[in-house]
């Protein structure tokens, strides 16, 4: 089913029995669990921008609009999305066009979240339908509004559980007139992680932190002047190392892009997993596992606190993290029979229980992706 106005999907969803499957562009269907479904409902043609105002920083957009439409009409104002989705193709070897709805439903964002927080940490309002047909909006077009629960962070993670988006606002921020990226050569995971901590630590206005391959990647961002004095800071920092920037804003733009679509675990085969750990724990993590014999490889982000592993597919990578506070989600593979999404506590999964039985009584949307 694709309806094309909120009213058609509102019939859809009330005339159907069954659970379905709730699909944006098709990008992201290996991420979750195996949803229980025979059906589809697609927001594809749920397009276009209702309202763009550059001088109040604030878009409007419909669900099924493809990313890359929002982006390139962002770019005529220079403007962005603060919270930088990453593109998941490559990694999962998917095809199509990603939609802004499916980015909410679930909460993709990249390197610049650790400045800029998080795709729901953007989303000022939001209209779904839920699974009775209910048409619910909350939230606004301005920061400060007020009307009680707040659904529209809940809806951002949700992965079309609790309803189908039909429309949603965002708050923006303008594009950076300058970009440098610092680079460490040649530092394993605890110096590198180390380094990235520090840069985090500074007074420096970070918004990117990774560690690729042995380099540690650092990203300032904003007038010419400042970014010229905050890369001279960092190279001072690290001094005593070896230490190169790349002040091509292309490149250096090029360099993130990579990084926040996880460009080189893209080609590699075997299982991904997606890691989330205190970046102090990351490279004792890694090392744990590379002592256990497991043949992986490692891309850290977010200061070392997002990390994706490549290791072979059959293994359960939860069977090794004992100790470790945080959670692992499989991206890609099998994970030798593992579920994708990390299991909740009692106390969540009863929130959550309770939260699809008062959005989503019938259980028919996207059933089990979750859990």
């Amino acid at each position: 089913m694709i309806p094309t106005s909120e009213l058609e999907l509102v019939e859809a969803i009330k005339s159907t029995s069954e659970p379905v499957r709730i699909v944006g562009g098709g990008t992201r269907q290996g991420l979750g669990n195996t949803v229980k479904a025979r059906e589809s409902i697609s927001t594809s043609a749920l397009t276009g921008i209702t309202l763009l105002e550059p001088a109040a920083l604030t878009l409007v957009v419909r669900a099924g609009t493809p990313l890359a439409d929002v982006q390139k009409a962002l770019d005529l104002e220079n403007q962005q999305l603060p919270f930088e989705p990453m593109d998941h193709r490559a990694l999962l070897g998917s095809a199509g066009a990603s939609t802004i709805g499916g980015v909410v439903a679930c909460n993709i964002s990249g390197p610049r979240r650790i400045s800029a927080g998080a795709c729901r940490d953007s989303l000022i309002g939001v209209r779904f339908v839920d699974g009775s047909g209910n048409v619910v909006k909350n939230g606004g077009r301005v920061m400060k509004n007020v009307t009680g629960y707040d659904l529209v962070k809940l809806m951002a993670g949700s992965y079309g559980t609790l309803g189908v988006m039909t429309e949603l606002s965002f708050k923006l921020q303008p594009k950076p007139a300058e970009v440098a990226t610092i680079k460490i050569h040649d530092v394993d995971d605890v110096t590198g992680v180390a380094a990235l901590s520090r840069a985090l630590g500074s007074p420096n206005d970070v918004t990117g932190t990774a560690l690729v391959d042995g380099t540690a990647l650092i990203r300032v961002e904003g007038l010419p002047k400042s970014v010229k004095y905050r890369t001279k800071a960092l190279k001072d920092i690290f001094a005593s190392q070896n230490v190169s920037v790349e002040n091509d804003p292309v490149k250096s733009n090029g360099i993130w892009a990579a990084v926040g679509d996880v460009s080189e675990l893209a080609g590699c085969r075997g299982d991904i997993w997606r890691i989330s750990v205190k970046p102090t724990d990351g490279p004792v993590l890694v090392a744990k596992l590379r002592a256990a014999g497991i043949d992986l490889k490692v891309h850290y982000d977010w200061g070392g606190g997002l990390i994706y592993l490549r290791v072979n597919d059959d293994l359960n990578l939860r069977d090794h993290l004992a100790g470790f506070a945080g959670h692992a989600t499989l991206i890609r593979g099998t994970g030798a029979g593992a579920i994708a999404m990390p299991p909740q506590n009692a106390l969540v999964a009863k929130l959550e229980t309770g939260l699809r039985a008062k959005f989503d009584p019938r259980g028919i949307l996207n059933t089990g992706i979750m859990g």
